[in-house]
């Protein structure tokens, strides 16, 4: 029995009491939840049910909390059900019952801990998005790692999900980049406002060695040579980058096309017509303050150009018109001001702001040896993905990563994920998994098949009672990540359960020793070693780092 499967129980159970009363059902919630209280002897699972609706029913909840405990008690499956405190219900269950998730494992196998959470649901998820002008750095490689966890969360539970990058080639910071580029291939520094790094001199030379001529060309032709090829060189490194980290993209979507297409100037046009723009000090006006905005923005400036905002609004019309039901933004920590302002065009435009979802990553820092890692052996700068890749590899960098809520700054210790220890998050998880395909093996070598009527009730050690509601708790924890966008869920739940099975592993025998003969027991503890290997396995897919056999 799951706790989703538990929880259903007691919602049952407390409709038929509520009906035999004649009392009130609808002061029930949709879903009950049930939680494993930290004090094992309190039981196996917990709920308070009977505290949330006794008062709407003008009961005590002790009381309520007694007659569910009766009824729930009778029920298939459950071993007690105990009222503690002012209406708390302890549930205890079954060793058989509670063994049932293990079968429920081995029978899903990939598939177990997926839902229909967001079936049908068409979403847009756009992250990274770093501009071609220069390598990833560490905030765009928390999102490489976060964004394509989440998406791959979202699409366990039903979603249709698109992994979408902006690719920024219009704009500022491109005249910038192109200045750069020139000024490296002329043998001169870079501009007071431009890019530096060695990265920068190996395109530039690559420029020339695509076009020897580009620096005696014209001034348009030469600006317009080094921006065509040093663009696509630089964006051609960035995906050949996110690919080697694991993360790949469904869709590259052009900024420069959005200008191009005359989808900002009809968008524009649209946004007049209907008054959500207006003139003033010679400029166009966004009527943002109407939709939660600080102040209004300005959508076409002074001297005819279109501010950055212009293209965001065309570029949402453009998501909304391909059909996607909800978009999310994945942006840095200095664009706090998109999440009202995107609402806001969507608002304008006539759609629903709750369209529109924006998540706000905070910043990453190296540390090693005790002191920030600051500066990067190609870009100069600022340390990039691969800086991180190269000092500890995909899977410690993306697990790492994403084991954190984006809402926190993020100190990266390059000798914690060096070690191969249980101190190593990313190690201890895989550890267990490369034990558990150990004992697999061994099993086999034994040939100790898993047994499909396998007594699970005799699986009764505290220990493997723990495991076991572990295990039962990853559909749950899965939703929950999906619902709240926390991939990290996903992450702290699979070292709750690393650290379960080893507590497990310490205290039962599970392969037979010498001359010993397998029994039941042994298949039993074989069958929930197997599960646990595959919900291991199931979650680091989620992550997309690997499940590996052998450490």
């Amino acid at each position: 029995m799951t706790p989703a499967a538990l929880a259903d129980l007691v919602r049952s159970s407390a409709v038929t009491l509520l009906a035999a009363r004649g009392l009130d059902q609808d002061v029930l919630p949709e879903k009950v939840t049930v939680e494993r209280p930290r004090n094992p002897e309190h039981g196996d699972y917990a709920t308070n049910i009977a505290l949330q609706i006794a008062k709407k029913l003008g009961l005590k909840p002790r009381e309520l909390a007694e007659a569910l405990a009766e009824t729930i008690g009778q029920a298939d499956g459950v071993e007690a059900a105990e009222v503690a405190g002012p209406g708390f219900l302890n549930l205890r269950l079954a060793a058989d019952a509670q063994g049932e998730v293990v079968k429920q494992v081995l029978a899903a196998g990939d598939e177990y801990g997926k839902g229909d959470l967001y079936a049908g649901t068409k979403i847009n998820l756009e992250f990274v998005s770093a501009n071609p002008t220069g390598p990833i750095h560490l905030g765009g490689t928390r999102w490489a790692a976060v964004g394509d966890a989440l998406g791959r969360v979202l699409g366990a539970q039903g979603a249709d999900v698109t992994r979408e990058y902006y690719f920024n080639d219009a704009g500022a910071q491109i005249d910038r980049y192109v200045n750069s580029l020139i000024a490296a291939a002329q043998g001169e520094p870079a501009p007071e406002d431009g890019y530096a790094g060695s990265y920068i001199n190996d395109i530039a030379a690559e420029v020339l060695k695509k076009e020897p001529s580009a620096l005696s060309m014209p001034e348009a032709e030469r600006r317009e040579t080094f921006r065509r090829i040093g663009i696509d060189l630089m964006f051609g490194e960035i995906k050949q980058s996110l690919h080697d980290f694991g993360t790949d993209f469904d869709v590259y979507f052009h900024e420069d096309s959005l200008h191009a297409s005359g989808a900002v100037a009809a968008v524009v046009g649209e946004l007049k017509e209907s008054g959500s723009l207006y003139p003033a000090e010679g400029a166009w006006w966004l009527r943002s303050k109407d939709h939660g905005d600080d102040k209004d923005r300005v959508v076409i400036k002074g001297d005819g150009d279109p501010a950055y905002i212009a293209g965001d609004i065309a570029y949402l019309r453009n998501k909304i018109e391909r059909g996607f039901d909800l978009c999310i933004y994945m942006l840095g920590a200095d664009h706090h001001g998109y999440v009202v302002r995107l609402k806001a065009a969507a608002a304008a435009l006539g759609y629903d702001p709750a369209v529109v979802e924006v998540l706000i990553g905070q910043m990453v820092n190296l540390v090693s040896d005790g002191k920030p890692v600051r500066m990067s052996k190609r870009a100069g700068t600022v340390v990039t993905m691969e800086d991180l890749v190269e000092a500890v590899g995909v899977d410690a960098a993306r697990y790492e990563l994403a084991r954190y809520s984006v809402d926190s700054t993020l100190d990266v210790d390059l000798d914690l994920l060096r070690k191969h220890s249980s101190e190593n998050p990313v190690y201890y998880v895989q550890y267990a998994h490369a034990r558990l395909a150990s004992l697999q093996r061994n099993a086999a070598d034994l040939k100790l098949d898993t047994d499909p009527d396998v007594d699970l009730g005799l699986l009764t050690l505290p220990r493997e009672g723990d495991l076991i509601r572990t295990i039962g708790e990853f559909p749950t924890v899965l939703r929950k990540a999906a619902e709240l966008r926390e991939p990290h869920r996903v992450a702290r739940y699979l070292e709750s359960l690393a650290s379960a099975y080893h507590k497990f592993y310490d205290v039962a025998r599970i392969l037979p020793q010498g001359d010993e003969e397998a029994t039941p027991l042994t298949y039993a503890r074989l069958a929930l070693c197997e599960a646990t290997r595959q919900v291991l396995a199931n979650g680091l897919s989620l992550l997309g780092v690997s499940a590996p056999e052998r450490m």
